[in-house]
């Protein structure tokens, strides 16, 4: 199996796991002022728990989004310096796809609405099936709690928008409500491994973010990060 190294950033948690043959192993921080002054430690104490450097890997995933405006943006930053500095593949993965992962992993489902808070009043959401593999039954979208419409009956839901905004799915019928579900690097390695297999690795000049709003330039700040990512990922090596 291919070793895999996950960076997720699109909620509070920052997040990263290695996954290298049957070795799952993960960091995470939370209440930090920013996403990218905690990333690259974890990376650094990911590969020194397992006992090889960054070339060992053979890509680098992330959370592509939908999630916080700046967290996608770390994430996939990150994750280009750290492949252009250690001349690997990138995997995007889309956070509500780790989600409906994550849910059915710890909540045994197969019909998985995921429904992350997205601010403004608005959620981000997609719904998934698993039939010898996932399905997407409706894709990424970014809009109003209320206007959530799950497609057939009895499926599960997770992700923190069912708490940001409860009033908004009080009449939804669905058979489980799980709010703690969130993205994790764990499930974006995992799914980002089957990816890989599948060659869907891309040049690190080609990882960008998954926008549900407008699309905006990286600033001067994110570039300076994406350099960061760059000039350590040869220490890493």
């Amino acid at each position: 199996m291919s070793t895999i190294l996950a960076i997720e950033t699109s909620s509070e948690l920052a997040s990263c796991a290695l996954l290298r043959g049957d070795l799952v192993i993960s960091r995470d921080a939370s209440g930090v002022r920013t996403h990218s002054q905690s990333i690259l430690p974890m990376v650094q104490s990911l590969l020194e728990e397992a006992g090889i450097a960054l070339k060992d890997c053979d890509a680098i995933a992330y959370g592509c989004g939908p999630g916080s405006f700046t967290g996608v943006r770390t994430a996939c930053g990150v994750a280009q310096g750290l492949a252009f500095g250690a001349g690997l593949p990138v995997v995007p993965v889309v956070t509500l796809d780790a989600m409906a992962l994550a849910c059915r992993q710890q909540y045994p489902a197969d019909e998985i609405v995921a429904i992350l808070d997205a601010r403004m009043g608005e959620v981000y959401w997609a719904q998934y099936r698993y039939a010898d593999g996932w399905q997407t039954v409706v894709a990424p979208a970014l809009c109003a709690p209320e206007a959530v419409r799950p497609q057939g009956e009895s499926a599960s839901a997770c992700g923190n928008g069912l708490s940001a905004y409860p009033e908004a799915f009080v009449e939804q019928a669905f058979a489980a409500v799980q709010p703690d579900v969130m993205p994790h690097a764990i499930q974006i390695g995992q799914l980002a491994r089957v990816a890989f297999a599948a060659g869907a690795g891309l040049p690190a000049a080609q990882a960008q973010p998954l926008y549900l709003r407008n699309k905006i330039a990286f600033t001067s700040a994110e570039r300076l990060d994406m350099k960061i990512a760059k000039a350590a990922a040869e220490a890493l090596l």
